[in-house]
């Protein structure tokens, strides 16, 4: 049963306690768009997507989530481990040897609900496509879904995707920016700006639509509206504003937390922000 918004919320506080422990716990990992897109991976996984915690890798039947920007991985191993996928003690292990739960998510390591390898940026929405086109061919009415930093549209790869899919009519296919304004040198803005990128989609032929991703209300009703709209012809883009590092006030806004650990000082500053809603692993 889809959950209701107060429960999402709290569903998505326990994951952002997860997200900083878990980065401390390694002293590796990228915690700042993690918090960022927690609400996003919260609503998509415990009210919008069609899944089955089981996993089977085909998912047939079911809606597909494919992640591009992998160094978010904490925030995805949490949401998986949170909907059933694997236990959460499992969390403990994240960016240790041997472990499942590497610091990009991998196929060879067998973790449920990962159906591709995302370490290298820019690839993802190239996957999303092929996965879609799959299900049409296999008259498969299901949605496949994607997330995409917006730093990672720097690079070329996704202008050809993003080309293709409408003029293939890949139209069960929502593709969702991270859009927080930052990547790991600085502001996209001054590392490389990109513009309107609302009317960029457009411009190539998707439905566009914009979100507030930190108010779980407005994150929900736009991806069930996403939903709703597939099927008429357009690949659809979600334009999300986030707040890197959202949750921990001393961890938003800033490139800074793009990709390093809180010391023991933080943690605790950080864990006093977020309450404890599901019970800590």
């Amino acid at each position: 049963m889809a959950k209701e918004i107060k429960e999402l919320e709290q569903v998505a506080s326990q994951v952002r306690r997860d997200i900083i422990r878990m980065v401390y716990d390694c002293q590796s990992g990228h915690p700042g768009g993690s918090l960022g897109c927690t609400d996003f991976l919260v609503a998509l996984y415990f009210r919008v997507m069609k899944h089955d915690p089981k996993f089977n890798m085909d998912g047939i039947g079911e809606d597909l989530f494919f992640l591009s920007n992998g160094h978010i991985s904490p925030v995805f191993y949490s949401v998986l481990a949170r909907a059933g996928y694997f236990d959460v003690e499992e969390l403990k292990t994240f960016r240790k040897l041997n472990s499942r739960l590497q610091g990009h998510p991998t196929t060879h390591e067998h973790l449920p609900g990962v159906r591709v390898a995302s370490g290298s940026l820019g690839q993802g929405l190239s996957v999303a496509i092929g996965a879609a086109l799959t299900k049409k061919i296999n008259k498969d009415n299901s949605v496949v879904f994607s997330l995409h930093g917006d730093g990672e549209l720097q690079e070329g790869q996704n202008w050809e995707a993003i080309m293709f899919a409408p003029h293939n009519k890949v139209d069960n296919l929502i593709a969702t920016v991270d859009f927080n304004g930052q990547q790991i040198d600085g502001p996209t803005s001054a590392v490389l700006s990109l513009g309107d990128l609302g009317a960029k989609f457009e411009a190539f032929g998707w439905e566009v639509l914009h979100a507030d991703g930190n108010n779980m209300t407005e994150i929900v009703e736009t991806l069930e509206l996403a939903k709703s709209r597939t099927g008429n012809g357009k690949p659809i883009a979600i334009i999300m504003k986030t707040e890197m590092g959202k949750g921990v006030d001393f961890m938003e806004g800033s490139h800074k937390w793009h990709g390093i650990a809180p010391n023991a000082e933080q943690l605790a500053a950080g864990l006093a922000q977020l309450e404890e809603t599901l019970g800590d692993y």
